[in-house]
Formats: C-alpha cells, structure tokens, sequence
C-alpha cells in the first residue's frame, strides 16, 4: 500500500484569519511590492477615486489573500471573496458585480481558471464598469446593459504564464510574491505565536522558520502542529528541541523537506537514472497527481536547486544527490563547486 501523505494539519478560516496581518504596517516581506501596493492606496485616496485593478502573481501561501483584505481596508471598502472555477455562468458573474458598490474589492483567486467566456464578460466590467448579458438565444435573443459602480478587481494566480494576455493587459499593476527570507519568516512566527498566546524563544522561532519553505502558510501551519506538540508534552513552551522534536514527528527535515519531497528525488534518480523525465511519467511513479507535483512540491524543490525542468523533462540535481547521501555523476561534480 502507497504511504499515507502526512502533512501539518490545515488551519480553518477563523485560524486563518486571526494571523492575517490587517493593515500594511503589520505586513512582513514582500517590501517592494508592499510599497508599490501603498504608494498607489495612498494615491487613490488623496483623488478620492477608485483603486486600479490589482494582479498579483505566485506560489501559494504567499500572501496574496492577505493583500487583497489590507487593500480592502487600507480603501475603507468592503471585499468579496471567490475563485476562478467557481463562476461557471455569466449570470453568477453577474450576481457578485451588481452586489458591489462604489471603491469596493472584488478578490477572484486563481483567475487563470476562469472560463474564457466569463473573462469576455469580465473585460467591460474591467474597462467601463458595465456588464453587457445576453438574454435567451436565437431570434428571441437581447442584450441587457447593466452599469456596475466602479470597483477594485484584485486578481490572484499561481500560474501567471496562464493568464491570457488580454485579461493582463486590464490590471493597472502586476505584481509578482517570491519566497521569503529566513529573517521574515521568524518574525512572522513570532507575531503568529504572540497573537496565539503560544511562549516561543527566539531559536524555536528561527528552527521552524528554517523548515517553512518560505512560506507564512506553511509557517502558521507548522506553528499550530508545535504549539500542539509542546501542550501536550513540553508545558506549552517552544524552543529549538521542543521545535526539532515536533516537526521530526511530522517527518520534517531540517531543509524543511517532507517524505514526499524525499521520494520526489528518490524516485528522479533511482528509477529514472536522474532525467530528464515527463511530469505525468514522475508523477505516476511517485503516486501524485501531477498538478500537485508541479504546484506544491516542484516550486520549493526547484528553487532550492534540488530539480531543475528542462525541455526534455524534470532532471536531478547534484545537490539531489548529495541530500540523498549519493555521489553525483561526474558530469554534475561541476554543480558543487
């Protein structure tokens, strides 16, 4: 039988919410695009006008979410929250337009999904704050013109190369989140445990950020799992052995490497000889789907330099090797160097 996947436990909405930075000030990381983000609020509300349209790009648990809601009330407005997938018709588009009113956001997660029919409905409302519906078919068929009051739409994407270039070209700024350092992370555990009521030391603090993959997500995840941990068998304190201890429990290592990582690289080289191999190929192998390989997993593998994708398909690393105790291949001895 195929292991059980076992990864941090996933927070519910109000957790997730409780650690949401509400305002700019509170927000750790992402210093350029956090700038941009006020320079333009603080703009619009010197003119009194509406925020432009906002696109904001890469892996998850970034931040993206968080920025939508800081931009909602850094506006003094109000923020509707849906995903690309669900809006299957134009009259469900519809529905969540004409329930705004005037400056507020309106946040689509994962817009490349949206169907093309629903983004040919989307750019007039973009432009020209209407939306044109056509009502019955054929002969019967009529067009209903309904003005929308002007409104923020705030895009977000883990796949920014999938967003079509028309639906781009509409948001008055593009921005991209990377992974953050190991500094951001620690503070940003720290202020979670401090709004948590968790008692963490400065090494416990640093040891889960180092196995956070540069992600706050997985950061206030893996924090909920330690505070758990030290409860029960550690009288509710974290510090680095407490930390340690935790997180070896949930197979965690410190590169901050899962077993399903681990059986990525494993599988790469040992049933593979390395790469190059397909996606679909790997993923099969491994028992993952592979839009969770290429969305999860492959991001924090690439850039930390343990896979690489090429033309033919995804390649091992010496650094793969290396993690895996094995002697590179000597064309790949270069790579260490």
């Amino acid at each position: 039988m195929p292991a059980t996947k076992m990864k941090p436990p996933e927070p519910d909405a109000a957790f997730e919410m409780s650690l949401r930075p509400p305002m700019f000030s509170e927000f750790t990381g992402q210093v350029k695009v956090r700038e941009r983000l006020e320079l333009m609020v603080e703009a619009a509300r010197k003119r009194g006008d509406v925020l432009e349209h906002v696109l904001l790009s890469g892996p998850s648990g970034l931040g993206k979410t968080t920025l939508a809601y800081i931009i909602a009330n850094a506006m003094g407005v109000n923020v509707k929250n849906t995903s690309g997938p669900v809006i299957e018709k134009a009259g469900e588009l519809a529905g969540l337009l004409t329930s705004l009113e005037k400056g507020d956001v309106l946040f689509i997660d994962e817009i490349h999904r949206l169907q093309p029919t629903i983004e040919e409905y989307l750019y007039p409302a973009m432009e020209d704050y209407r939306l044109d519906i056509i009502i019955d078919q054929g002969p019967q068929a009529r067009s209903l013109r309904l003005q929308l009051p002007k409104f923020t739409l705030v895009g977000a994407t883990t796949r920014a190369g999938m967003v079509s270039a028309p639906l781009r070209s509409r948001f008055g700024m593009t921005a991209r989140l990377d992974y953050y350092s190991a500094e951001e992370m620690q503070k940003i555990i720290v202020r979670s445990a401090r709004l948590l009521g968790v008692e963490i030391d400065p090494p416990g603090a640093t040891e889960i950020a180092a196995r956070a993959r540069g992600t706050p997500r997985t950061a206030n995840n893996l924090l909920r799992w330690v505070r758990d941990y030290a409860q029960v068998r550690a009288q509710g304190n974290i510090d680095r052995d407490v930390a340690d201890a935790a997180l070896a429990m949930l197979e965690i290592d410190r590169d901050g490497f899962d077993q399903w990582d681990k059986r990525i690289i494993e599988t790469l080289i040992h049933k593979f000889n390395g790469g190059p191999v397909g996606l679909s190929s790997l993923a099969v192998a491994i028992g993952e789907e592979a839009g969770t390989l290429e969305e999860v997993n492959e991001p924090y593998l690439i850039m930390e330099g343990y896979i690489k994708r090429t033309a033919q398909g995804r390649v091992a690393t010496a650094n793969a090797y290396k993690k895996l105790g094995l002697k590179p291949p000597a064309g790949m001895q270069q790579e260490l160097l």
